[in-house]
């Protein structure tokens, strides 16, 4: 399983900010299929020289989500950088790290079956190759968000992914354990 990390934020984005359990939605997704690995691809966020403290907060957080996924069963996070050009923030090695594996997998006889998470008609070479090695390859994306009409049309299979998709492959929601109002007024006072 291949998931482009920025495309699949704007899925998640677009579906109410959704959480996903990265891990359960790729059992989902694969389905009866056996997941040999999900690959994660995405980047850090711009940082500039010097960073800034909120540049620094956002490289930390991505540093402890990219952790938090390596720690999952059969989970593999590359990661791109970020990089301006002509004042658009654009990822850079994205592209090419998915389309090497997908393409180095299906060549070695790893895979049977490929299921990408994209909308980007960059990958559309990859599938080819991977489909011309053998492998059937799904393509999973959002139903509110852009895929590229090449991209549809070079995957064998095609699957929306609509809010309901997701019921029961989310997050807990964060729970505040809760307060101490006498606590609070205490402090308050001193």
């Amino acid at each position: 399983m291949f998931i482009d990390g920025g495309y699949f934020d704007k899925v998640c984005e677009s579906l109410d900010r959704l959480r996903p359990d990265y891990e359960r939605f790729s059992e989902k997704v694969c389905r009866q299929t056996e997941r040999l690995r999900t690959y994660y691809y995405h980047c850090y966020p711009y940082q500039g020289s010097p960073p800034t403290l909120e540049e620094r907060s956002r490289h930390a957080s991505m540093d402890r989500f990219a952790h938090s996924l390596r720690m999952l069963r059969r989970f593999e996070v590359r990661l791109g950088r970020m990089q301006v050009v002509d004042g658009t923030y654009r990822q850079k090695g994205i592209d090419t790290l998915l389309s090497i594996d997908l393409v180095e997998l299906a060549s070695t006889g790893q895979i049977g079956k490929a299921v990408l998470v994209t909308g980007d008609s960059d990958f559309v070479p990859a599938v080819g190759r991977a489909k011309d090695k053998g492998v059937i390859v799904d393509l999973f994306y959002g139903s509110t968000t852009h895929v590229h009409a090449d991209l549809l049309e070079v995957c064998d299979d095609r699957v929306p992914l609509p809010r309901s998709f997701f019921d029961d492959c989310l997050r807990p929601e964060r729970t505040r354990p809760p307060r101490n109002l006498d606590e609070d007024t205490a402090n308050r006072r001193a």
